[in-house]
């Protein structure tokens, strides 16, 4: 008996249609690890703009991108601060956040800027209290209340674990910028590491890590292999890879973070 083409081709139809919405559904049920922070995470466009990368960009290389999205949402300029209160930016993030994905986050090179400067009005107050300053913000023309550092960073892990995610918290890689044969370690770290353990989110001790290993390799190798010449916090590819390679070694070195189970 000769089949009617027009249910051969509702049957077809349907068919398509059911293996579309099981590719999507198999797509979308994979958690995404969500990356936050300035330009030391992403760097401009993040395609090398100035020869400059960030540690985002490589971060997926060692994920296992069949069963968890990387996607890098750092923006270069920004400070814990300018990063929350933008919704261009944080809003947009907390929107696509969905239980069982990950938000890793670094900011502290551009909390230390000015609170109130009519260039960009991004400065946190140092530390980790629950102080506040309230300020007129020139760049918004608008009057704001301004906190501390570790008040943003604990913002940032309520939202998330308020979304049924897990929130990791790493402190700032270390500037190329050195006394007596050792990188100098930043304040902004201590700070990191109070407000990670206060909000109950993972901890990365990036800046360590990544001190540590420059201490050991030495001030001369660190500026050839890993900076240019006339900047002090940006990477180069290579220094971002290296980057890169020590947050996955914080990843790996606390087991309870169960990033653990999609790396390669």
């Amino acid at each position: 008996m000769r089949i009617n083409k027009t249910i051969l081709y509702i049957i077809l139809i349907a068919s398509i249609t059911l293996l579309s919405s099981f590719i999507y559904q198999k797509v979308n049920n994979k958690p995404t690890l969500f990356l936050i922070g300035d330009s030391t995470v992403k760097n401009g466009k993040g395609k090398g703009d100035g020869g400059l990368w960030g540690w985002g960009n490589f971060l997926q290389d060692y994920f296992n991108q069949d069963k968890i999205n990387v996607e890098n949402r750092a923006l270069g300029g920004t400070s814990s601060r300018t990063f929350y209160n933008n919704p261009q930016l944080w809003q947009k993030v907390l929107d696509d956040i969905k239980p069982g994905d990950f938000v890793i986050m670094q900011f502290g090179h551009n909390d230390s800027s000015p609170l109130a400067d009519t260039l960009r009005a991004r400065g946190t107050i140092k530390g980790n209290g629950d102080e506040f300053e309230e300020i007129y913000n020139p760049f918004l023309k608008q009057k704001e209340v301004v906190y501390s550092y570790g008040f943003y960073l604990r913002r940032f892990i309520k939202n998330i674990q308020d979304k049924g995610a897990t929130a990791v918290v790493c402190s700032l890689i270390p500037r190329n910028s050195w006394k007596d044969g050792k990188v100098n370690r930043s304040e902004y770290a201590v700070w990191a590491q109070e407000a990670a353990k206060q909000g109950n989110a993972y901890f990365i001790p990036l800046n360590k890590i990544i001190a540590d290993e420059y201490d050991t390799i030495g001030e001369a190798k660190v500026n050839e292999l890993y900076f240019g010449s006339k900047d002090a916090t940006h990477t180069l590819e290579g220094g971002a890879k290296f980057n890169a390679q020590a947050v996955v070694k914080g990843i790996r070195e606390n087991k309870n973070i169960r990033l653990n189970k999609y790396l390669k």
